[in-house]
């Protein structure tokens, strides 16, 4: 068990029990001594648009200097361009700082390898036990102390890195993009992205206060870029959220289309030109049962993962799959990146309306959805599942009343303190009753608290 990294790094509420300086402090000292090689460590640092990233940024950069590594800067870029850049720029380990999808007031530390990807659990642990450790043993003394610099140009060079990503024979003219921002870390990036391709470009949320990111807007709130998208008689509309690791899209219509809309368009894409790997799609436990019945009929496996797109990651490259996402908008192209990408994903999906030349709302509408519910409510505490008897004798009572027509998943959120529940079948009175039925289960063992 991981006393601080939960599904996708470090997160919690800035100046809370788990998202303090002193814990940044402590990451940036143990990420710099264990990437430490024979020569001087290298530590890229960049953040999104929270309030909290100038005092959690600081500490960072006082633990990793105090080691004798050195941080280079990146300001806002999403958390994909960190990734990249990491790579690119040859350095030891690239820290971000955000909380994805989260409202302002938290703020989270995730860390990415040298070979660009979200580290192992092992690899966390042993980071862990060295945030633990007597910093005495740790820390280094005059000249040998790290140098913080600036880099002015990271958001072009992972800008440039997209680019490259749209087929040489395309361009975006006379196409009209409705981008939402969600006042987070794409606010430059995706509009320069864009318009560099041609594209007419109509921003919204590009105007972040601290406070104002994934607020009513972004990928979690598609609802006023749809709006947009029917006003301007936009193609289509890219929805990101804070961090701009995941992507939600509108087509024409003002429809909305999620992660396994784009998880099955696209694998059929892949498959048409031979470059889907063991004709196998992987994603989670909450992809809709609509997806994997359609990757069935054309010969394409579904591959379910835990939830958290570093699963995703890890299981494709343990099998040598290269694709792989998230009903909620993370996607991962191997074949272009480490880790999921809301840009990469837009430029992924314009190349296959280019190609295809058919709209968004043809694309996007290729599967027959089962009726989901999701439902989270905040808990006092996270006992193990399958210490809940009560929860799991609910659980089987509505797993047997779906039958093979329908799903059930329970967990806890890694990054919050809720749980959620989710029942998938046909009917949708019943899985409404059935989702409700799992909730209050959980009632007297872990206390809501909303």
């Amino acid at each position: 068990m991981r006393k601080y990294f939960g599904t996708d790094g470090i997160r919690g509420t800035a100046n809370g029990s788990t998202m303090t300086v002193e814990i940044a402090l402590k990451l940036g000292r143990a990420v710099a001594t264990y990437f430490k090689r024979s020569r001087r460590p290298k530590i890229l640092v960049g953040k999104d648009t929270r309030l909290s990233g100038y005092m959690l940024e600081a500490a960072l950069i006082a633990g990793i200097t105090s080691t004798g590594a050195d941080v280079i800067l990146l300001g806002p870029i999403p958390t994909p361009g960190i990734a990249f850049l990491t790579t690119s720029m040859r350095a030891d380990a690239g820290i971000v700082l955000s909380a994805s999808h989260n409202s302002f007031e938290d703020n989270g530390l995730k860390v990415f390898g040298d070979d660009g990807f979200k580290l192992p659990d092992r690899v966390e642990l042993e980071i862990e036990a060295l945030m633990e450790a007597d910093p005495a043993g740790l820390i280094v003394t005059n000249e040998a102390i790290g140098r913080a610099k600036r880099v002015e140009d990271a958001t072009g060079r992972y800008v440039t890195h997209l680019k490259t990503m749209l087929a040489a024979k395309y361009d975006l003219t006379g196409l009209r993009i409705v981008v939402d921002c969600a006042n987070g870390a794409a606010y430059k990036a995706a509009p320069m992205l864009f318009s560099e391709l041609g594209a007419e470009v109509i921003p919204i949320a590009i105007s972040p206060n601290g406070e104002n990111i994934n607020f009513n807007c972004g990928a979690l709130h598609p609802e006023r870029a749809a709006k947009m998208v029917l006003k301007t008689n936009a193609h289509l509309g890219v929805c990101l959220d804070g961090d701009a690791d995941r992507l939600i899209l509108i087509d024409e219509k003002g429809q909305v289309i999620d992660g396994d809309a784009v998880l099955l368009m696209c694998a059929f894409e892949l498959q048409d030109r031979g470059r889907l790997h063991h004709n196998t799609v992987v994603s989670t436990v909450m992809s809709n049962m609509g997806l994997e019945r359609a990757l069935k009929k054309r010969g394409i496996r579904l591959e379910r993962t835990q939830v958290g797109d570093r699963y995703v990651v890890k299981r494709m490259r343990y099998r040598n799959y290269n694709f792989g996402g998230e009903q909620s908008g993370h996607l991962v192209f191997l074949d272009n990146g480490t880790t999921g990408d809301g840009l990469g994903a837009a430029i992924e999906v314009l190349n296959l309306m280019l190609s295809s030349k058919k709209p968004l709302s043809e694309l996007g509408h290729m599967m027959k959805r089962f009726p989901q519910i999701l439902l989270n409510r905040k808990v006092v505490s996270k006992p193990p599942l399958d210490t809940l008897a009560t929860v799991q004798l609910a659980m089987r009572n509505v797993r047997n009343s779906l039958g093979e027509d329908g799903r059930v998943v329970v967990r806890y959120s890694g990054t919050e303190k809720k749980v959620r529940v989710m029942v998938e079948g046909l009917d949708q009175e019943l899985i409404r009753k059935s989702a409700d039925e799992i909730m209050d289960a959980f009632g007297v063992d872990v206390g809501f608290t909303d």
